[in-house]
Order: structure tokens, then C-alpha cells, then sequence
């Protein structure tokens, strides 16, 4: 038997940014990846979002890669958001790339916290200050072309 706890705190954004995700229908797809994630035997602390942007903090199976993990749910995610174009018609597709960071059992909740409250925090911080903050915490070198084109 292995002993595992894999916390990550995944955030990924529609392409372009374009607002999409609309407060009116957002929980539809929460719960859609809410039940994505149970499918595979992992469990979800939090999602919440803003129409350009998502955050979760998911505790992986020890058997899932994280890289499979996001491409399967954007994959997946995507499909869901065609299918409901009338809830979601400004979506057609997710950034290439994602941010994903690790954190401990210690920080779980305010990592929770933090992703609770991301309606208010982007009130007065854009996409792009919020990933500075959180890779600087990291210790994570930023650079704005690779977030442009990816995150």
C-alpha cells in the first residue's frame, strides 16, 4: 500500500480570455466537473471561477498523472460546454496550458478560502496580477509571453 496526498490548486482559462463562463449557469459545470473528478476516484475541495478563468483545489489519485488529469478535464469540460451552447454560447475553447501548484495538508484551507472568495479578489485583480502573486509565492519565475500564449 502507498501513502499519498497529492494537493493541487489548477487553474485554467478560455482562450483568449474570452468571458465565457456566466455567473447564471457556472454551477452546471462545476457540478459536471465536480462528478468528473469522482469518476476518477479523486476528490474536489473547491471550484470557483470568473468567466475567463477556474480554480480548483483537487486531491489526485495516486494513479493519475496531473498532466493527464487536465488535458482529460479540458477535454471532457469541453465537450460539456458544446453540448449546453445555449447556456455558454460564448465558449469555444480553453487556453492551451495551465497553472498547476502543489500545496500541503497545512494550507488546504486557506487555499480553499482563497478560491471561495475569487469573485472578490478579482474586483481589484486581473488575471495576470493574481498568477504573478501566486507563482512569486511559489517561487516561480513569471514571464508574460508564456502566460499570453498558454496559461
Amino acid at each position: 500500500m502507498s501513502y499519498t496526498r497529492l494537493l493541487y490548486h489548477i487553474i485554467f482559462r478560455t482562450q483568449q480570455s474570452v468571458p465565457a463562463i456566466t455567473e447564471k449557469y457556472e454551477e452546471i459545470l462545476y457540478r459536471y466537473i465536480w462528478l468528473f473528478i469522482q469518476e476518477r476516484h479523486s476528490v474536489l475541495y473547491r471550484i470557483n471561477g470568473m468567466p475567463d478563468h477556474l480554480h480548483l483545489l483537487v486531491e489526485l489519485h495516486s494513479t493519475i498523472a496531473l498532466a493527464d488529469f487536465v488535458k482529460e478535464l479540458k477535454n471532457a469540460t469541453h465537450l460539456f460546454l458544446e453540448r449546453h451552447k445555449m447556456e455558454f454560447p460564448d465558449f469555444y475553447a480553453w487556453s492551451k496550458g495551465y497553472c498547476a501548484l502543489t500545496y500541503s495538508q497545512q494550507d488546504k484551507q486557506k487555499v480553499i478560502d482563497y478560491i471561495k472568495n475569487q469573485k472578490v479578489y478579482h474586483q481589484s485583480l486581473s488575471f495576470e496580477n493574481e498568477i504573478k502573486i501566486l507563482l512569486s509565492d511559489q517561487e516561480i519565475g513569471y514571464r508574460h509571453e508564456y502566460l499570453e500564449n498558454n496559461i
